[in-house]
């Protein structure tokens, strides 16, 4: 309800709209009428007035200079003037302060209704604005730290975060330090609502410690940059709380100490790789870059390139190549020491492989007969030889599985099909159009298409857009409406819903992960 505050000196006009205007249908509520200045003054230093309603002409102060003090109060009060007189000099000035309407005596009720229709109306679209407002002012300090840790900040993104967020009373040397919610998940609905909820909980206790320059670096993942002096102490507060206090534990990457806010980029990207380590120091820690040794960096570096490799080898149905990059996988992990870090090793093995079967319409958890999510099978074996011989014969079967999906019947239709959409993501392309395009019914080509891919024709093409979207979100600086518009989506809201829907969260934090 807005509050609404009259002043009228004439007791029968002040009775008269308190009585006659219908405030709860307006949705509003009439905090008090008063017949001065003075008393409105009074009552406007005690309560959050929205609507100010006031006869110009009231003895010893008159509405004008009353409204002039309101505003000094709260300016984005709004301003309605009544009055008897039809004076141009008084509507001129009434107009100088905003006014939002100047109704004459005898006053018509309707007018009055209708003016304060229209009050509620700009009084609620301002709302929403604040209301966006408010959601946008943590997003923009995202983004400009972001702009930061990423090395892609200008002299704009430094003076920004030196003025309007405190960067400019950092006491340098300071360092980055990345943490990450562990024991995430394989199930993306799970993962999406658990993530978000306890990255909130870690972001409130870096609060409650005197973290204040914070930034989130995707669902599992926050940066922290903090004082060198101080920070370890609160790193370490922090960590020890967190896997104390929660039903989760947190791993903090810390990057090395820099002198400037530019040279805080570098110090991330070192945090970062210091956690890429914990498959080999283990969850709940606090890992600094400088404990890594030589031989650790240089693995989880190529660890991606050889699994490509694998994968690509998988694809081809090239079983001796497979054989040969398993064994390179494996050489990786004879050097670790213990078996919970072995047991990490496969297991991010064995998420790599699921995600890169995704991209091939393909599930990891039906290929392997396991259920989603009971990914123990892992924790069952003794031995790195164990596990190598348990995940070659699996991967022989997955490629065994994958070349046989390509000589189905009807597959070498489909695949032409599927290339004609990927070259075509950025129109409106329906199954009829495909349809005449290939000489065939619209309701043959749908039965086929789905036997075949496993999904009917638009859930295929919404993730052949979202695919592709994901590729260019990862590969150029393209801006999030410039995407939308590539892959076919002309309205931005509806691609950032649809990609939120495929993916858990946003494409600009897509693009941050």
């Amino acid at each position: 309800m807005y509050k609404v505050l009259l002043a009228d000196d004439e007791k029968l006009d002040l009775d008269g709209m308190r009585t006659f205007i219908p405030w709860a249908d307006l949705g509003m509520e009439v905090v008090d009428g008063v017949m001065n200045g003075f008393d409105a003054l009074k009552v406007l230093e005690t309560e959050k007035i929205d609507i100010l309603v006031t006869d110009v002409r009231m003895p010893h102060m008159s509405g004008l200079e009353l409204a002039k003090r309101a505003l000094e109060k709260r300016k984005d009060m709004k301003i309605i003037f009544i009055s008897g007189y039809q004076d141009f000099s008084y509507a001129k000035q009434a107009l100088s302060l905003n006014a939002v309407n100047y109704v004459l005596k005898p006053m018509d009720d309707q007018e009055l209704i209708d003016t304060l229709t229209k009050v509620r109306q700009d009084l609620d679209q301002e709302q929403v604005r604040q209301d966006v407002f408010g959601q946008m002012v943590p997003i923009v300090k995202n983004e400009y730290m972001l702009q930061l840790l990423e090395g892609l900040g200008t002299g704009k993104t430094m003076e920004t975060l030196n003025k309007e967020y405190g960067m400019n009373r950092f006491r340098y040397p300071g360092f980055v330090a990345v943490l990450e919610v562990d024991d995430r998940t394989w199930n993306p609905e799970e993962e999406r609502h658990r993530n978000r909820d306890e990255l909130e909980r870690v972001v409130n206790v870096c609060g409650e410690l005197g973290a204040k320059h914070l930034c989130k670096i995707s669902k599992a993942q926050l940066a922290v940059i903090l004082e060198l002096e101080e920070g370890r102490s609160l790193l370490e507060q922090l960590v020890r709380r967190i896997n104390a206090e929660s039903g989760f534990t947190i791993t903090g990457g810390v990057g090395e100490p820099s002198d400037t806010l530019a040279g805080m980029a570098d110090s991330y990207r070192k945090a970062l790789e210091a956690l890429d380590l914990k498959m080999f120091h283990g969850k709940g820690k606090i890992i600094d870059y400088g404990e890594a040794r030589p031989a650790e960096k240089e693995d989880v570096k190529n660890l991606d390139a050889k699994l490509e490799a694998l994968f690509a080898a998988m694809s081809n149905y090239e079983l001796v190549r497979i054989h040969d990059e398993l064994d390179d996988l494996f050489q990786v992990a004879k050097s670790l020491k213990s078996k919970f870090t072995l047991r990490n090793y496969a297991l991010n093995i064995l998420m790599k492989l699921d995600h890169y079967l995704q991209r091939t319409n393909e599930n990891v958890f039906q290929l392997l007969g396991m259920d989603l999510g009971k990914y123990d099978v892992i924790m069952q074996f003794e031995t790195i030889g164990d596990i190598h011989q348990w995940l070659r014969r699996r991967v022989y079967e997955i490629s065994e599985t994958l070349q046989a999906n390509r000589h189905k019947k009807n597959w070498k239709l489909i695949k032409q099909l599927i290339e004609y959409m990927k070259e075509r993501t950025h129109e409106s392309i329906t199954l009829r159009d495909l349809a005449e395009q290939f000489s065939l019914s619209p309701n043959y080509l749908g039965h086929i298409f789905k036997e075949e891919t496993g999904k009917n024709f638009s859930d295929y093409f919404i993730q052949m857009r979202m695919e592709r979207s994901c590729e260019l979100l990862k590969t150029t600086n393209l801006k999030i409406y410039e995407i939308a518009d590539q892959v076919g989506y002309r309205h931005l809201p509806y691609f950032s819903r649809q990609f939120k829907e495929t993916y858990g969260m946003t494409p600009l934090e897509y693009r941050r992960s």
